[in-house]
C-alpha cells in the first residue's frame, strides 16, 4: 500500500469487518470502527489498540442514525461500509430490520461523506443480489433480481441492490472513488451461528454430545446437491487489500472462489472431521433458496489476486473453532 490512510469500517466488530480492521492495522493504517455490537462483538478487536500504537478507535453508534454516522466519518480518508444484518435466518425472521439497516445505512454514509468531504467509499454487496443466476460461473454483469417482493428472503438481496444503486449513482456527485464488492460465502472461525457451515458443525456437535456412541444424524436443507463456492477469510482479506490498491472507480468486483462445492460434500467433510459415523438427512429447502452459486472472479484475477487456501484446509480450521467453542452461536 502507499501512504497510510485513516479508514472507517462500519460493522467493524463483525466477522469480516474485524478481520479487515486487524489487517489494516497490521499494514500500518489507523482505523476507526463504527458498530453498535448488535450483530458483532468488540472482543474480536481486543488488544488491537494496545500493542500497535493505539491505531484503533472505537465509535459506538448505529448506521441508521445520521448523527452517529457523521460523527464516525469526520476526519477519515476512506470509508469501508460493511454494516449489515447478515445470516439467512434473519432474512426470514427480521426482514424489516434487514432493509432498514441496509437502506438507512447507505444513505447516511453517503450523506456523511458529502458533508465532511470524504471522497472514497467501498461498499459491501452480496452474491444474494442475483438470487438464481442464469449462468454459472456468474460474472458481475448478470442482471440483479428480486423475484418476489412478498418473500422476506429477498430483504437482504434487495437491500444490497439498493445500496449498490445509491453508491454508484446517488453517490457519484459526492465521491471521486466508489467501489462495490460482492463477497461470496466467506467463512472461517468465529463467523457467527447463522450460516450453513457453523450451523452444520454445531448441529453435529449437539448430536454427538447427546449420543456418545452410534451413528449420528445430520439434517441438512435440501437434498445435498445444492452448491456454493466458499472462500476462507484469510483469502478474502488478501483480496480486499488488493482491491483497496487497484479497484477502479464505479466498478463492481466479485470476491470469492471458483471451486464449487455441494452442501452434501460440506456435510460429509464435517462428519469426517468429527470422527463419528454420520448419516445425512435431507429436509425441504426454504422458499427462495438458490440451488447453485459460483462466482466468476476474472476481474479480481486481472488485479493480481487468486485464492490460495483450499476449502478443506479452511474447513478444518473452522471446524476446530466451533467444535471446541464454549458458545458456538456467537454473533457475527
Amino acid at each position: 500500500m502507499n501512504r497510510p490512510k485513516k479508514y472507517l469500517v462500519t460493522g467493524g466488530s463483525g466477522f469480516i469487518g474485524s478481520a479487515l480492521v486487524r489487517a489494516l492495522i497490521v499494514a500500518g493504517h489507523p482505523v476507526r470502527v463504527l458498530d453498535d455490537n448488535s450483530r458483532g462483538a468488540s472482543r474480536r478487536l481486543a488488544g488491537l489498540g494496545l500493542g500497535l500504537e493505539g491505531r484503533l478507535e472505537w465509535v459506538e453508534g448505529d448506521v441508521r442514525i445520521p448523527a452517529d454516522v457523521e460523527r464516525a466519518v469526520v476526519g477519515v480518508d476512506s470509508v469501508l461500509h460493511l454494516a449489515a444484518v447478515n445470516g439467512t435466518e434473519f432474512f426470514y425472521s427480521k426482514p424489516d430490520l434487514v432493509l432498514e439497516v441496509a437502506v438507512k445505512g447507505i444513505i447516511n454514509v453517503l450523506d456523511a461523506c458529502g458533508s465532511t468531504g470524504v471522497s472514497e467509499l467501498f461498499v459491501a454487496s452480496s452474491s444474494e443480489v442475483y438470487q438464481t443466476p442464469p449462468r454459472i460461473p456468474t460474472d458481475e454483469a448478470v442482471p440483479l433480481v428480486v423475484p418476489d417482493p412478498l418473500n422476506p428472503r429477498y430483504s437482504y438481496g434487495g437491500g444490497k441492490i439498493i445500496s449498490e444503486l445509491l453508491a454508484l449513482n446517488y453517490g457519484i456527485r459526492r465521491l471521486s472513488r466508489v467501489v462495490v464488492f460482492r463477497p461470496h460465502n466467506v467463512f472461517g472461525p468465529d463467523m457467527g451461528g447463522e450460516h450453513v457451515i457453523p450451523q452444520l458443525i454445531t448441529r453435529l456437535r449437539a448430536a454427538a454430545e447427546a449420543q456418545p456412541e452410534g451413528i449420528l444424524e445430520l439434517p441438512i436443507q435440501g437434498n445435498g446437491t445444492e452448491t456454493r463456492a466458499f472462500l476462507y477469510i484469510d483469502d478474502f482479506i488478501r483480496s480486499f487489500l488488493t482491491l483497496l490498491e487497484a479497484g477502479r472507480h464505479r466498478e463492481i468486483y466479485h470476491i470469492g472462489s471458483m471451486e464449487e462445492t455441494s452442501i452434501g460434500e460440506v456435510a460429509r467433510a464435517i462428519g469426517a472431521l468429527s470422527a463419528r459415523e454420520v448419516r445425512i438427512v435431507p429436509t425441504p429447502l426454504q422458499e427462495g433458496s438458490t440451488l447453485r452459486r459460483c462466482p466468476d472472479t476474472a476481474k479480481m484475477a486481472a488485479l493480481g489476486w487468486k485464492p490460495t487456501i483450499p476449502f478443506v484446509q479452511g474447513l478444518r480450521q473452522t471446524f476446530g473453532w466451533y467444535w471446541n467453542a464454549q458458545d458456538a452461536r456467537m454473533s457475527g
